[in-house]
């Protein structure tokens, strides 16, 4: 005779529930894990959209290499001008000579000035090297980014992902300049690097043509 429990069940019946139970809960665990592999998807679908529409693409091929160039050309410019300062400052001592002595030491004084603040040059161009240093760094790791998402973004590996690429450039936005940028922003182009803009010999050329 088997035994029963202190709810009055058989042991059978005792044995019956608990195998209920746990296959009910190896059920709740399938239908946990397939809600949230489901809620997965849907987070990266929107993230693939997201990217889509940000044509990643242009991160890596041209606004960090523009910005990457854009601070090298400042670094040189600054380290130019400088040099042009502290020449013409030497050129300055040269003359203390033909001065008098009260006007040479104030004027040595001021020249001194020069040298010591064209000291920030230096410092600039160390603290935007370690900037130029953080966005090559972002580039590679958007160059890791483009290698795994494959031909799924416009631009991104493949013909499917140029002719995508092609596809938004012909549907894009018109007005605006070729970066994004509308309006006046699109107007303002500042300082060219070398080899890009337009060169003084064409501004004379089409001003030749006005005459």
């Amino acid at each position: 005779m088997q035994k029963q429990g202190s709810q009055g069940y058989k042991r059978d019946q005792v044995i019956q529930i608990i195998n209920s139970v746990i296959d009910r809960v190896h059920e709740v665990d399938q239908e946990n894990l397939q809600r949230q592999l489901h809620d997965l998807k849907k987070i990266i679908e929107g993230m693939r959209e997201e990217l889509r529409t940000t044509r990643p693409l242009d991160i890596h091929s041209k606004h960090i290499p523009v910005a990457s160039d854009e601070l090298d050309a400042v670094v040189a410019a600054t380290e130019e001008a400088t040099g042009t300062i502290m020449d013409s400052c030497e050129t300055i001592q040269s003359l203390f000579d033909s001065m008098d002595q009260a006007t040479a030491a104030s004027v040595e004084a001021e020249v001194t000035k020069i040298f010591e603040a064209c000291s920030f040059q230096d410092i600039t161009g160390q603290r935007i090297t370690k900037v130029i240093g953080a966005l090559k760094a972002i580039d590679d790791k958007v160059s890791v980014i483009l290698k795994l998402v494959g031909t799924e973004f416009p631009g991104v590996g493949g013909a499917a992902g140029a002719k995508a690429a092609e596809s938004e450039d012909e549907s894009g936005d018109t007005e605006g300049d070729s970066d994004g940028r509308t309006g006046d922003a699109a107007l303002l182009n500042g300082p060219q690097l070398p080899d890009q803009g337009i060169s003084q010999e064409e501004i004379d050329r089409l001003l030749a043509e006005f005459d």
